[in-house]
This record gives structure tokens, sequence and C-alpha cells, in this order.
């Protein structure tokens, strides 16, 4: 029996030759459109798709292998002669290969000016149909949806081996496929209908690289990547030095870019366990570096540092000093590469240090389940901090309590940031309860907490926090307020004569 391919492919990519294979293989091609004038061009025989249904083309190829002639010969069960019978009747041949792959919808949607209009047309509603149907029959049908597969295919067909375990990978492949793109059309048509919380979640993710491991050796780990994500990602980092990234280190240097992304001066932020451990701010990158290195030099150490600007060759020098895992800019300067390299295992990476323009959702999948968020872009932007204290604030105060408050954001809750002068001082995370996180961080910064301000990710259920507060010598603090007993702190920051704010926000992250 005649062994017959249809290739219709927006992605012409090896087309040619994997074409010029099937027909010295003596598979009859048909083709559409522009894949029927490329392997035309090539000099090889093929029919077109109108041959076969004996009906043209038409509404601009929006229908063209929507027919029974081409459905038919992919559904058809070989084994099953009532099928064939069925065929032989109605004069419809099978179809052994299929290739295909879609409209370029994630291309057409990443365009600037792109309309709804071109959106629409770019949805691909024969090429998935033909797809899933050869899916479905993968075991009379080898099914191709990537060019990076002809050659597979090809080797199998010619050594008339196309096992079952293949096919089945292969149709594997398409339904994946298919998946991705449906998932795609509908989060763009429910982000124009502005439904942030449809009846069912679907969303997709593509590889970017397979893991060494997880975040224990134990388990196994691999990275995915959001399509057409607009805004600072690891996910389309370059990597200009060093060893592969590790799970541990793709979450950590996550935690360190969304710490820098709350800064426009310069700023620098060094990460250990995902919870920032030194974050400065300064007129220049180097300045604003010794900070965040003076925060906390030891914890610093085997670290992650984010910057927000180019690394120049004084900050270099500087970074050199210690051994860090992973730095983190838009940019090196070639001086900079030239001291950083000399570490062959350290990791420079460059980001696009730019907030995503629209709201994104936070995943966190739990057993059996996944919780879905917005994430937390709440900001001082915009906000008159409620004075709760009889003192008010000082200029240099009020300026350091709106640093804590940026990095309070990102600390694991409980979460407590000393601050003072551009910089933190120390850091408490991640405790049970928030008077034994103010201690970790008054520990940390020592004789400098005095004079100090204090942020708090969230409430004080008791007046114990701002005790140790006082104690330690801060002067200024910052939490969102709401508590029952709000009034117990205030009254102790007034007998210590510390000003306190309420910004009626909160910033748990657990």
């Amino acid at each position: 029996m005649k062994k017959r391919a249809l290739l219709s492919v927006s992605d012409k990519q090896g087309l040619s030759n994997f074409a010029a294979e099937l027909h010295e293989l003596g598979y009859e091609l048909v083709s559409t459109g522009g894949t029927k004038r490329s392997i035309e061009e090539a000099g090889i025989p093929v029919r077109s798709i109108s041959e076969i249904t004996e009906f043209p083309e038409i509404m601009d190829g929006r229908v063209k292998t929507l027919h029974p002639a081409v459905h038919g010969g992919l559904l058809a069960k070989r084994d099953n002669s009532g099928h064939i019978s069925q065929l032989e009747e109605l004069d419809i041949e099978t179809i052994d290969l299929v290739a295909v792959n879609l409209y370029p919808f994630k291309e057409t949607i990443a365009k600037e000016d792109v309309t709804e209009a071109d959106a629409i047309e770019n949805i691909d509603i024969g090429g998935p149909t033909m797809l899933r149907a050869a899916a479905k029959s993968f075991e009379d049908v080898a099914v191709v949806v990537d060019p990076a597969d002809y050659e597979k295919v090809i080797e199998g067909l010619k050594e008339d081996s196309l096992s079952y375990e293949t096919r089945r990978q292969l149709a594997a492949k398409v339904f994946r496929h298919t998946a991705n793109y449906d998932a795609m059309i509908a989060e763009y048509f429910t982000t124009l209908t502005e439904e942030a919380y449809p009846e069912t979640y679907t969303v997709t993710y593509e590889k970017v690289q397979s893991l060494r491991y997880g975040e224990n050796p134990h388990q196994t780990a691999s990275f995915y990547k959001k399509a057409n994500y607009q805004g600072a990602s690891l996910a389309s980092a370059e990597q200009l030095n060093g060893k592969e990234l590790s799970y541990n280190n793709i979450q950590d240097a996550n935690a360190a870019l969304e710490v820098v992304l709350e800064f426009n001066q310069p700023a620098a932020v060094a990460v250990k366990h995902m919870n920032p451990c030194g974050v400065g701010v300064g007129e220049s990158l180097y300045d604003a570096y010794v900070k965040a290195y003076e925060g906390d030099p030891v914890s610093i150490f085997g670290g992650i540092v984010a910057l927000n600007r180019e690394v120049d060759e004084a900050t270099a020098a500087k970074l050199k000093e210690i051994f860090l895992e992973i730095i983190i800019a838009p940019s090196f300067s070639q001086e900079a590469l030239d001291i950083l390299t000399q570490k062959k295992n350290l990791r420079l990476l460059t980001v696009e240090m730019t907030k995503p323009e629209t709201q994104m959702h936070k995943l966190t999948s739990v057993n059996g389940g996944l919780l879905v968020q917005d994430t937390d872009e709440g900001s001082l932007d915009g906000i008159e901090l409620e004075v709760a204290t009889e003192r008010e604030p000082s200029e240099q105060e009020l300026h350091d309590l709106k640093l804590g408050w940026k990095v309070v954001k990102h600390v694991k809750s409980n979460a407590i940031v000393v601050a003072k002068g551009d910089r933190t001082l120390g850091v408490g995370a991640g405790q049970m309860n928030r008077v034994g996180a103010a201690k970790i961080a008054f520990e940390q910064a020592g004789e400098e907490a005095k004079g100090s301000i204090m942020a708090s990710d969230a409430f004080f259920p008791m007046p114990d926090t701002v005790e140790a507060a006082a104690a330690a010598g801060v002067t200024a603090i910052i939490q969102p307020g709401g508590s029952k007993r709000d009034q117990d702190s205030i009254d102790a920051c007034n007998k210590h004569g510390i000003a306190m704010v309420f910004t009626r926000m909160r910033h748990f992250k657990h």
C-alpha cells in the first residue's frame, strides 16, 4: 500500500531535507500553502491538499484541512476491518505520517503593536486538529511537531523500526504542544476579559534546562520559563561565567533580584537562603555594595549579590575580595569582566532590571492543589504614613524607615529589619515569634543599632518587641498596625521617645 505524508508547517527549519528523505522512502507528499511552495522550490514532488479533499482552500486559508478525506485517513484504525471498508467505500486513503507545527500565536502576541484581530488570525484551527487526530492514532500514524525530531523519525523509518515507544513519545510531545498552545490562547483571552481567577486555572511553561538536582541531591529538578514574560527574570538571564546554576542558586538569585528591583537609585543586595542579609543604596554602585557588605560581612560569604547598575572596575575589584556564588547585574564593563572571570566558578548573570508592566500571579503548590495570588506589589508610593506616637520621625528617620520597609517586604516571616544611613544593619527572618526575630536583628546590628530604625512585616501583638528595640537604641519604628493591642506598643514607644508609624499594609512572606 502506498504511504502518504501530510506536511504543513509554519517553521520551515529542516523541511526540505525531511521532505526529500520521505520522498526517497517512497512517501507521497501532500501539503498546503507556503509549505507546498517550499517543497516544490526544493524540486520535490508534492500534491496539494485540495487534490485530496477535492475541495479548494477557502476563507483565506481558514478552511483547508478540515475534511473527512484528511481526518478519515488519520483516524481510521488499520486493524479495524469496518474502518478500512468505509475508507474503501468513500475512496479515502490513509495518511501514515503528519508533520505539522502551528501558526505563530506566541510570537504574534509578543509584538508591542499586536492587535486583537492579529492575535485571532494567528489562532490555528486545522493544525491542532490534525496533530491531535494523528497523535490519537499514533500506533498507525507517525506524528511530528518538532523539527528537532525529523532526523530521529527518518532513521526509524529507514530501519523500519519506528517503535511503539517512539511513536508514543512523539504523540505525548504533540499533546503537550497543543496543550501549551491552547493555554497561551486561553491566557490571552482571559487577560482581555480581565478575569483574574477564572473557574479553571491553566498555566504553561517551557523548559529552560534540566538541573543537576533539586533542593537536595536526592531530588530531581528542572527549570521552566513563562512564555513571553516581560521583565526581570532569571529564565532569560545570560550567564557570562561560572558553573551551571543549581536549583538553590535560582531560588536565591530570584530573591536577590526581587529586592534590588525595589530601588531606583544605585543599590546592592546580598542574599543567603532566600533572605536578604545586607542591602545598601548610595550615590554610586561601589558605595551601595560597600554598604551592603558592611550590613553583614559574615553572612554575605558564599552568598548571592544583585546590583542594579553596570558593574564597573572598582566595584568588581571589591566583589572579588570574598567568595560569592553569583553576581547579578544589568551588565558588566569589560574591565569588570576581566577581574571577575578570574574566578572560574563565579557565576555572572546579566538580567534586564525592569519590573513587569502587568500584575503577575504567584503560584504555590500544596499537596493536590495550587494556591494562586497576586504578587506583592504593595509599596509606600502614594501612601500617607500614619504617625501613631507623640513624636514624629525626623526626615532622616523617615528616609531610613522607607528603606527598611522595602527590605522587610522580602524577608521571611516573622521578619524584622534594622537599618540606618542607607543600609541594613541586621535582619531577623523566619522566626516563630516576632521578638525572637528582633533579637537576631539587634544582635547582628550590635552597637550600630543605636540611632537606627526598625521595620516589622506585621503588627506587634504585645509591646515586647518595642521594649527590645528601645533597649537596642532604636529611635523609630515602621509597622502595619492593626493589632487589638496597638495602644500597648504605642505607649511603650512614647515611654522611650520612639517615633512609630503605621502603614496599614502587611507583608507576610511564608
